[in-house]
């Protein structure tokens, strides 16, 4: 007996447990990490509404993007992944962070079909709603399925390695849908990237500089990122002192003001605080 149909809802997404190494075998599937906002898409009465991972709405701040979904089924449910892609087609939070100047670049990749027509597909093998998802179209630029790969993890983590991208994600082909839960069903691996940043500042100590603030730069801005004392020892203060002081300018060089802009790594400073502080600011070749 066919179950009755259900109107498409929110569902809260199905996480990933991390992981510091990779399983291997044949029932996993993978796809590449993503670095970007976790969204649900629900169309319903007529309607595309976008939610964060935790329920709010995404629809005013990425309204094309609720556009281009309109395309959906009436009462379907779909998961995906808000990224930016950079010149060379990689995901970069940083680019997505300035959502209204980037529009262009940015892309919502779905990778589940958690409601379909009105039938909830939750209770059925990963792999079948894969399947299901592969069915739905889009002419939008701004909306793609997004591939997974049936292949060795360790050739898929080398790839992603030299192409300088985030990590990998692995999901069994027969997992549920576990919503709000992380049950290992579905994993993630971290590759060791890191951000390069850029000394704005210090506070003078009895080694030269005591703490530094650092950023990174978007396109010729420097963004504030946070503040740090940490990995110095007495010589090491010296050295960098010597090499900021003929850099010191009068003005704050960074492009955002610190408390207008939370900082994401790190305890944001106040207009106040920043006063204290010595400004500098490196040349573009230095970075």
């Amino acid at each position: 007996m066919p179950r009755p149909k259900i109107e498409a809802k929110f569902i809260e997404p199905m996480d990933c447990l991390p992981v510091s190494k990779l399983p291997e075998g044949s029932k996993w599937l993978w796809e590449l990490k993503l670095d970007g906002y976790r969204a649900i898409a629900v169309k319903s009465a007529g309607k595309v509404r976008l939610y964060s991972r935790n329920s709010k709405p995404f629809d005013k701040k990425f309204a094309y993007i609720a556009e281009a979904l309109s395309e959906l089924p009436h009462d379907t449910t779909v998961d995906g992944e808000i990224v930016a892609l950079d010149d060379d087609g990689r995901p970069s939070f940083n680019l997505l962070q300035n959502f209204v100047s980037e529009a262009g670049r940015i892309r919502y990749f779905v990778f589940d079909l958690l409601c379909h027509k009105g039938r909830d597909l939750t209770s059925l093998p990963l792999i079948e709603r894969r399947k299901a998802l592969a069915t739905l179209k889009f002419q939008s630029e701004w909306v793609r399925i997004f591939d997974y790969f049936e292949a060795s993890s360790d050739n898929l983590l080398r790839a992603a390695r030299e192409q300088g991208l985030e990590g990998i994600v692995g999901k069994l082909l027969d997992s549920h849908y576990e919503s709000g839960k992380r049950s290992g069903a579905w994993v993630k691996h971290r590759l060791n990237l890191g951000q390069e940043f850029v000394i704005g500042g210090y506070t003078p100590g009895p080694h030269g500089l005591d703490a530094i603030i650092v950023g990174y730069y978007r396109g010729k801005d420097l963004i504030y990122v946070a503040r740090t004392r940490n990995g110095f020892v007495p010589a090491s203060r010296r050295r960098v002192f010597e090499k900021l002081k003929p850099l010191v300018v009068s003005t704050c060089p960074f492009v955002n003001l610190p408390e207008t802009h939370k900082a994401r790594w790190g305890e944001a400073l106040t207009t106040e605080k920043m006063k204290k502080w010595v400004h500098s600011h490196l040349p573009s070749k230095t970075r």
